[in-house]
């Protein structure tokens, strides 16, 4: 398993293209911020990657694409490009990173191919996702989840969490230091 940081926009779209589960998966959900339409990358994730294309990070086993994530930028205030967090949503980060913070990321989308999970991925994503966010000189890191392999993998590693009572899921935090 390896990540490539800054995948190619184009071989990106055609493995996203495959991806009925993650669909399947938001229509679960009820995301309204998401393309339920199959293949089709959401307009915020589109944004997100053009604008940098090392927020895309791509999971190869061998020469297949098995998983994928995509991040950005954040802050306790701000949730990206000048949208603002809800009061549940702001109140919580505050709370677990101790107050206001600035230069965050968000682990904005994270997946893995069904088949390829219960292989300790996840656990080597977080592993390189943390050393590579630390090494660009974020301060944390905030990721959303309701997934019980999610929220295993942010327990086992230290994270903080809260509940955000709004949408029935999980905020975990972890603070980074040099």
């Amino acid at each position: 398993m390896r990540f490539v940081v800054g995948y190619d926009w184009e071989a990106y779209k055609g493995y996203y293209a495959t991806l009925n589960e993650l669909h399947a998966y938001y229509r679960k959900l009820n995301l309204d911020a998401v393309s339920y339409e199959v293949g089709v990358v959401g307009d915020a994730e589109t944004q997100i990657i053009k604008a940098d294309s090392s927020h895309l990070i791509v999971w190869l086993d061998g020469d297949e694409v098995v998983g994928h994530a995509v991040w950005h930028k954040t802050s306790t205030e701000e949730h990206h490009q000048g949208n603002p967090r809800d009061e549940d949503d702001r109140s919580n980060l505050r709370k677990l990173f101790d107050g206001k913070r600035e230069n965050l990321v968000e682990l904005h989308e994270i997946w893995l191919r069904p088949e390829h999970r219960r292989k300790g991925f996840g656990k080597q994503f977080f592993t390189f996702f943390e050393k590579c966010i630390r090494e660009r000189g974020f301060a944390g890191i905030v990721y959303y989840t309701e997934n019980p392999a999610g929220i295993a993998i942010c327990r086992q590693r230290g994270y903080r969490e809260a509940d955000l009572e709004s949408k029935g899921w999980k905020i975990f935090t972890l603070a980074l230091t040099r």
